[in-house]
């Protein structure tokens, strides 16, 4: 029986691995926020109201999702002003962080724009390219060798 498989590489920071994937797989929550913020797009903000709305949780569980996930660097937390009937009032929101749009890509191939997989994996792409060149640097070896293999690689792309 052949399985297709997803060739998906995600950096995570060494001393928080275990609790970012736990924050996401082992919570319901945590991957269905992931999953909203895909249907929203991307670079769009999402809101704490919008979730318990749609996601049919209560605002505890929403709110300690959004906590978990904002400090392990999945979600960027900010304010927007909100200016209604001449009152101004702070809210808070939430997008993806680069580690956040890997963990999209891993969970929604399917919900992303051409534009936003290209984003995605050129941002993936970058930082492979950076952690291999350090990794060649602290064990010695050429960084030459390492372009020779790219460029026979792209080469063998059809």
């Amino acid at each position: 029986m052949s399985t297709e498989l997803h060739p998906y590489v995600i950096f995570l920071p060494t001393e928080k691995k275990d609790k970012i994937l736990s924050a996401i797989f082992g919570s319901k929550g945590g991957v269905d926020i992931l999953r909203y913020s895909l249907k929203q797009g991307i670079n769009k903000s999402i809101y704490q109201k919008e979730l318990v709305a749609k996601l049919n949780y209560s605002n505890k569980t929403v709110i300690e999702n959004l906590k978990t996930l904002t400090s392990l660097g999945v979600l960027s937390e900010n304010m927007e002003k909100n200016e209604k009937d001449h009152r101004i009032t702070w809210i808070k929101t939430y997008k993806l962080t680069t580690l956040g749009r890997w963990f999209a890509l891993l969970l929604a191939e399917e919900e992303l724009t051409e534009d936003e997989k290209t984003e995605i994996l050129q941002s993936l792409f970058r930082t492979y390219l950076k952690q291999t060149k350090r990794l060649a640097e602290e064990i010695g070896i050429d960084k030459k060798k390492l372009e020779e293999t790219f460029k026979e690689e792209m080469k063998n792309i059809k």
